[in-house]
C-alpha cells in the first residue's frame, strides 16, 4: 500500500501538494469547480496539521506566449479562497525569487498557489517532459510532496514524478479514493461485473477492452466505436465513424468473446453529427449509405438495461452517444438513470462520461465519478501510474 498524507508529520513542514485545478474556464470564469472542490479535504486536512502548503496544478495547453492570458491560475486562486475560507497567496510565477520569498514567508496553516506548472512548456516542454532540473528545483521549495492530482497521475510530469523523486512523499485523499475504488473493483468485483463503454474510435479502448474481457462478465459498447464492431459483423454502418483499421481487431474480439460483448441493435441517425437533420431511429440492418449514427436506441436501451439491472458492479467510459447535441443524447441519459438505480458499485470514467453525468444532473447518484478521465482508462487497462508508482509504500 502507498503512504497516504496521514502517514507522514506535516507540522512546520513546507509541504509541496500536486492538485488538479484544470477546470473550464470561459470569459475569467470558471463554469464547473468541481476539480477545485475535490481537493478541498487533502489541503484543508494539511492546514490543520500545521503544513506550509505550496500548491501546483497544471490548467490548460500552453503552446505560445499568449495561452499565458487564458489559461492563468488568478481565477482558480480566487474561486478556492472562496471554497476553503483561508487566505489563499497567488504567485504569478513558475520560479524565480518573488515565489521562493512567498514560501519562505509561509507560517503554519497558510497557503501559496503556484502559478500554472505548463508555463515551463514554452522552454523546451520543461513540465510535459518531465525536465530534471525543474523537477529538482521545485522539489527544493518544499520539505514533503503529496500527489492529489489523479488526472495526472497517469503522466511522468516534473510536478509529479520529477518533485517525487527528490522527496519523501504520499498520496493524498483524492487519488487513495481513485486507486483503491477503481482498483477494487476491477480485481476483486462483486458479480454480475458489467462494464460499458462508448466514446469515438476503438483504438482509444483496444486496452481496455483486452484486459476487460478478462475480467468482466458482459461488456456493453455503444457510442462511435460501436460501429466498428458492426461493420467487423458485416453490417452497413452507412457514413457512421469508423475506425477502420481496428476491423480485424473488432472481429477477433467478437470471436473470442463474443458471449461477452454486447453491441447495438437499434441506433438513432441522422444525416450530420452537428444537428439533428432527418434523424430517426431504425434497426441496425436497415442502416443506409448516407446514415449516420448518433446514438443507441431505444431497443438497445432496453437490452443494456437488462444486463445493468441485473449487475452488482458496472463501470462505464465514454457517453453512448453524442450527447452534447439535443436529440443524440438520449442513450447517455437512459443509461445514466438506468445505472443510477443499481444498489451495487458504480463507477463513471472521468473525461466525456464525467461530463455527462454532472451536467444532465447526476453528480451525486454513483458510488464514484473519477476525476481523470485518461488515469481511469489506464486504471482500466491494467497499467500502472506514474504519478502513483513513485509514491513511497508504507
Amino acid at each position: 500500500m502507498k503512504k497516504t498524507i496521514e502517514d507522514l508529520d506535516l507540522k512546520n513542514k513546507k509541504v509541496i501538494i500536486r492538485v488538479d485545478f484544470n477546470v473550464p474556464i470561459k470569459n475569467g470564469k470558471i463554469t464547473d469547480d468541481n476539480r477545485i472542490r475535490e481537493s478541498l479535504k487533502t489541503i484543508n486536512y494539511a492546514c490543520d496539521k500545521g503544513a506550509k502548503v505550496i500548491l501546483l496544478s497544471h490548467l490548460g495547453r500552453v503552446k505560445e506566449e499568449k495561452d499565458k492570458l487564458t489559461n492563468t491560475l488568478l481565477p482558480v486562486a480566487k474561486r478556492l479562497e472562496e471554497l476553503i475560507n483561508r487566505k489563499v497567496t497567488f504567485i504569478n510565477e513558475t520560479r524565480g525569487l518573488n515565489l521562493e520569498n512567498a514560501i519562505n514567508e509561509l507560517k503554519p496553516g497558510e497557503i501559496v498557489l503556484v502559478e500554472n506548472t505548463r508555463f515551463e512548456d514554452l522552454d523546451g516542454k520543461k513540465e510535459s517532459s518531465n525536465d530534471p532540473e525543474l523537477g529538482s528545483y521545485w522539489a527544493s521549495l518544499g520539505d514533503l510532496f503529496i500527489n492529489d492530482a489523479f488526472g495526472t497521475s497517469h503522466r511522468a510530469h516534473a510536478s509529479n514524478v520529477g518533485i517525487g523523486s527528490n522527496l519523501p512523499n504520499a498520496i493524498g485523499y483524492l487519488v487513495e479514493k481513485e486507486i483503491k475504488i477503481i482498483g477494487n473493483a476491477i480485481k476483486n468485483p462483486d458479480r454480475p461485473f458489467t462494464v460499458v463503454l462508448g466514446g469515438s474510435k476503438v483504438s482509444d479502448k483496444i486496452k481496455v477492452i483486452e484486459n476487460l474481457a478478462t475480467i468482466a462478465d458482459n461488456i456493453l459498447i455503444g457510442g462511435g466505436m460501436s460501429y466498428t464492431f458492426l461493420k467487423a459483423k458485416g453490417y452497413n454502418i452507412g457514413s457512421s465513424l469508423l475506425d477502420s483499421e481496428n476491423i480485424d481487431f473488432c472481429k477477433d474480439m467478437i470471436k473470442k468473446y463474443g458471449d461477452k460483448i454486447v453491441l447495438p441493435i437499434d441506433t438513432i441517425t441522422s444525416k450530420s453529427v452537428e444537428e439533428c437533420i432527418d434523424i430517426k431511429e431504425i434497426s441496425v440492418e436497415e442502416i443506409q449509405n448516407d446514415d449516420i449514427g448518433v446514438d443507441i436506441g431505444s431497443k438497445t436501451i432496453e437490452l443494456f438495461k437488462q444486463y445493468l439491472d441485473s449487475s452488482k458492479t458496472i463501470i462505464w467510459n465514454g457517453p453512448v452517444g453524442v450527447f452534447e447535441i439535443n436529440g443524440f443524447d438520449k442513450g447517455t441519459k437512459a443509461l445514466l438513470e438506468i445505472i443510477k438505480n443499481n444498489k451495487g458499485t458504480t463507477i463513471l470514467g472521468g473525461g466525456d462520461t464525467a461530463s455527462a453525468a454532472i451536467n444532465f444532473g447526476y453528480k451525486d447518484k454513483f458510488t464514484h465519478i473519477s476525476t481523470g478521465g485518461g488515469a481511469s482508462l489506464e486504471m482500466l487497462e491494467g497499467k500502472k501510474l506514474p504519478g502513483v508508482s513513485i509514491i513511497e509504500e508504507k
